[in-house]
């Protein structure tokens, strides 16, 4: 656990949900309590730069999705229905009282799920850049650019049953804003990590790949990606995560206040949407939710993470305001 976590009081619990063991860190009652949900392939430590800030005036709790980290692996079981039931278990038997929920990407989703479903749980939700009807099958494989990555990653990571994490790196493709190519790891550059990856992985078996020297975020992703279940981008892949879960009606059964933390996004003729939702997506969902707050970052998809101190002071406003 990153020493600034721990000194700000949080500490790792495992919870039986009946069903699955859920990892999670808790932090100290200092306030309202706000449940925090990553988004795909990361885990809770991804939200390491903002627990110290908001373990100042929340009791703030970072969970691993089932299929991250510590959490219980299910595959053929991933779809937002059990995912947001692991969280509904944790309000129940860990919280205990109404609380918000902030998910980044597909945590929002199931963040949205939960307040859909179990209202009397939850005091409020924060979709942090989170694919609202981008998300929904057919258009996740017809629309968006994250389809191809998690593609990447099954058959990569997840190829022939056997972790290929340098593979990963090896053929990563990121869209560029306003350019004709896409951004690759210079070969030089992707068979170096590669080498390095596997490396750690065969001197530490069995534990995540932490390289201290790449750059943070390079680092956390390769971190979360090393401990982490491929089949769970699988179940976005044949679309089976989306299953029976309809989006606008979810929203329209939400009766908790939300905010809306919007990141950067562009489109590109050959992958569609980088990034969660463009405008038409933000107005359907404003006329779907008139009430909601709404607030535009300029950031990259982790607003918690490359811009802590503006994620936390924008949730610390929204719950001061709704409360």
């Amino acid at each position: 656990m990153d020493k600034k976590v721990r000194k700000a009081g949080f500490t790792e619990q495992i919870l039986d949900t009946g069903e699955i063991s859920l990892n999670f860190v808790a932090g100290p009652d200092n306030g309202p309590p706000l449940v925090l949900i990553p988004g795909q392939g990361l885990l809770w430590e991804s939200y390491r730069k903002s627990l110290p800030l908001l373990a100042e005036h929340f009791q703030a709790y970072a969970v691993d999705v089932r299929g991250h980290g510590r959490s219980s692996y299910t595959p053929g079981d991933y779809n937002f229905k059990n995912m947001g039931s692991d969280i509904a278990a944790l309000l129940e038997k860990v919280v205990k009282r109404k609380a918000f929920i902030s998910g980044n990407s597909s945590g929002g989703l199931i963040a949205l799920w939960v307040a859909a479903n179990h209202p009397e749980l939850v005091s409020g939700i924060i979709l942090e850049d989170t694919p609202v009807f981008s998300a929904e099958w057919p258009r996740l494989r017809d629309d968006c650019w994250a389809y191809n990555s998690f593609k990447r990653i099954t058959e990569t990571i997840g190829a022939h049953g056997k972790k290929g994490l340098p593979d990963f790196f090896k053929t990563i493709e990121v869209p560029v804003e306003g350019k004709e190519k896409v951004l690759k790891f210079p070969s030089s550059i992707g068979g170096t990590v590669a080498w390095i990856v596997r490396m750690n992985q065969l001197l530490k078996p069995g534990k995540p790949v932490d390289i201290p020297f790449l750059p943070s975020e390079v680092r956390l992703i390769v971190k979360c990606l090393s401990d982490y279940d491929p089949e769970f981008s699988g179940a976005f892949v044949d679309g089976s995560a989306c299953i029976d879960f309809d989006h606008t009606e979810a929203l329209k059964k939400v009766q908790c206040p939300m905010l809306v933390l919007h990141a950067n996004w562009f489109r590109t003729p050959e992958y569609g949407l980088v990034g969660s939702m463009d405008n038409e997506d933000i107005a359907r969902l404003k006329s779907l939710i008139p009430g909601c707050t709404y607030k535009k970052i300029t950031s990259g998809h982790m607003i918690h993470f490359e811009e802590p101190e503006e994620y936390v002071r924008t949730v610390r406003d929204f719950i001061e305001n709704t409360i």
